[in-house]
């Protein structure tokens, strides 16, 4: 009789703190122990995928990877990208009422903006259908919306621009319909971006720990629900990056639950999640 061998799922110590330490060394992001039973789900069922028996032959195979390939696809499996159209809508009010009459003032008909961490896409699209709204005559403006993320999976659907209806639960019935196409009628119906928004946006995959290739500057950066990965010091670089690649006058929009207290920086605060260069 053949022996089936069978996963072993357990995660030790040494084989968390293995896991956390290529994860700090690549993306910057801290795997606190409170992570740890997430992290053995996620990884168990990546090792069925690949049909291996432990994490120590998983370990082996990322660290060995000369591709680095398998390093992202982790980082996939342990990132939770869960999130819906207009989300914290009070950023969106302020981009809108604040703002983009200040750009639409300055006269010269161009708008920077970039979503970093943008997840599978529903912030960037939030701001290209605000901008349609708000900003008379767009297509003759020079609009461009930089939207990147760490992780391929969610790029991909990023790219795609097609999303379920539930990710629609704050989004106005007339927007939807004036800005997507319905490609799936039964429950869940999908809904897929019309080219007036996914046209202003340019999707790339960027390690926020690397080197930036793009220059600026921009006139708005979201950075939301990113930071709370971080530890301190690393906030603190990433937020003057941000700021040496903001115009004068810019703004900074991070996640509600975040904030640069005790973070060393120059912005200028505004409102809570919200600052000024």
């Amino acid at each position: 009789m053949a022996v089936v061998k069978t996963l072993n799922t357990d995660i030790s110590d040494a084989q968390f703190e293995q896991i956390s330490a290529l994860v700090k060394n690549l993306a910057g992001i801290n795997l606190h122990d409170g992570k740890k039973e997430l992290v053995k789900a996620r990884l168990a069922k990546r090792c069925r995928q690949l049909k291996l028996q432990n994490l120590d032959q998983y370990i082996s195979l990322v660290k060995n990877d000369k591709t680095g390939q398998e390093l992202i696809s982790m980082l996939d499996a342990l990132s939770t990208n869960l999130t819906f159209f207009f989300r914290e809508s009070q950023h969106f009010t302020f981009l809108r009422d604040t703002v983009l009459p200040k750009i639409v003032k300055r006269g010269d008909r161009q708008l920077r903006i970039w979503s970093a961490g943008c997840s599978s896409g529903e912030e960037p699209y939030s701001i290209s259908m605000l901008l349609n709204e708000s900003i008379q005559s767009i297509g003759n403006w020079d609009v461009r919306i930089l939207a990147t993320d760490l992780s391929t999976r969610v790029l991909a659907i990023a790219c795609s621009g097609e999303y379920s209806q539930q990710r629609f639960k704050e989004t106005p019935r007339q927007l939807v319909s004036r800005y997507f196409e319905v490609v799936r009628e039964e429950r869940p119906a999908i809904f897929k971006a019309k080219p007036e928004i996914r046209d202003l946006i340019h999707f790339a995959r960027l390690n926020l720990m690397e080197d930036w290739p793009m220059k600026g500057p921009f006139d708005v950066i979201f950075c939301r629900n990113v930071m709370i990965y971080f530890d301190k010091p690393t906030q603190s670089r990433l937020i003057n990056r941000y700021y040496d690649l903001l115009a004068d006058g810019g703004y900074l929009f991070l996640g509600h639950s975040e904030s640069l207290t005790g973070t060393k920086h120059t912005f200028k605060y505004v409102q809570p999640a919200t600052y000024m260069k």
